[in-house]
């Protein structure tokens, strides 16, 4: 049983806990939730969470949202350079560093069964990789591969591989964001700012301006839950048609990181959109768009599609990862 100080350091905010580790088990002792962009760098946010813990900690582990190198990593959409080597100096203890959702598949173990809430029962291949997809305020994907009896990560950046549209109104979108963005990335179209470029879009393609009442939501609030909240009481097509699209573009990215990662154990969803769209999710062609794969239709058909309900999975994982740290670890 080991204390570890676990993080998951997003776009929009930055959770830290005090967790037990006892094996694939992680009891919360300790937690709290910061705004990220309250703060210019991550190491203010720690040192007052570490200045409230009554109990020492045996070794950290963060996940954020970035490329690790080296055990460093310049967040993607935060002005945050963090660095492991930096942060065990500063706690005096093993430090590990990895992908947000690196640290979301590792967390897997750790998930209730009121967490995994399934899409698609399939047949789980128990010597399988293993996926995660999680559209939140980016895109990210991992995986988890068997290496003898211990899961390996696969640290992934697909996110911002380039958009490949399917439909000619796919194209057309695509052609829309060139104007904008350039390259168009995966994450343009599926995160809380993808959804609301594929509303933006379909405002110009349709040529229907929003209504007065959506306007003053999106100026005054989150603009993609707008979106979201108006697609789903049906106060408006375009919405409806707009989240449609990121349903569907959702479920194909998520057959093309299965596909190219042979997740024949399972493709978890994760980040925290899907949760909050989840009945119009099982409604929509997401099922139908991750199948959709020519030649490899029926293995896509056998793979286990599961929604991750428990929004502190990364957190979990990161705590998971860093209580296999030995005391002289450095990440």
């Amino acid at each position: 049983m080991k204390h570890v100080i676990a993080g998951d350091l997003g776009g929009t905010k930055t959770r830290l806990a005090l967790l037990r580790v006892k094996g694939e088990q992680a009891e919360t002792l300790a937690e709290a939730t910061y705004a990220s962009a309250s703060e210019p760098c991550f190491e203010r946010i720690l040192d007052s969470f570490v200045a409230g813990l009554d109990r020492p900690a045996d070794a950290a582990g963060f996940g954020i949202a970035g490329p690790v190198h080296g055990g460093r990593c310049q967040a993607t959409n935060l002005p945050w350079r963090v660095d492991s080597t930096t942060l065990s100096t500063r706690l005096g203890l093993p430090v590990a560093l990895i992908n947000d959702l690196v640290a979301t598949a590792w967390g897997i173990p750790a998930l209730a069964p009121e967490a995994r809430l399934p899409l698609q029962a399939g047949t789980a291949d128990p010597a399988g990789n293993l996926a995660v997809v999680a559209a939140g305020t980016g895109l990210g994907e991992a995986g988890l591969c068997r290496g003898g009896n211990a899961w390996l990560p696969i640290p992934s950046e697909g996110g911002h591989s380039s958009f490949s549209p399917v439909t000619d109104l796919d194209i057309a979108l695509l052609q829309h964001l060139r104007r904008t963005f350039g390259h168009v990335s995966w994450e343009r179209v599926l995160s809380g700012q993808g959804l609301v470029n594929i509303h933006g879009f379909l405002r110009i393609h349709r040529e229907q301006a929003p209504p007065p009442t959506l306007q003053q939501a999106m100026a005054n609030g989150d603009p993609a839950a707008a979106i979201a909240r108006a697609a789903i009481e049906g106060h408006d097509p375009v919405c409806r048609e707009a989240l449609d699209i990121f349903c569907r573009l959702y479920g194909a990215e998520a057959g093309n990181y299965a596909l190219k990662v042979m997740a024949t154990g399972g493709v978890f969803i994760g980040g925290g959109i899907a949760p909050k769209i989840v009945t119009h999710l099982r409604d929509s062609e997401f099922l139908a768009a991750f199948r959709d794969k020519g030649r490899m239709a029926g293995l896509l058909e056998r793979i286990p599609v599961t929604l991750i309900m428990d929004d502190r999975a990364a957190l979990l994982g990161a705590g998971l990862y860093a209580a296999g740290l030995s005391p002289s670890a450095r990440h």
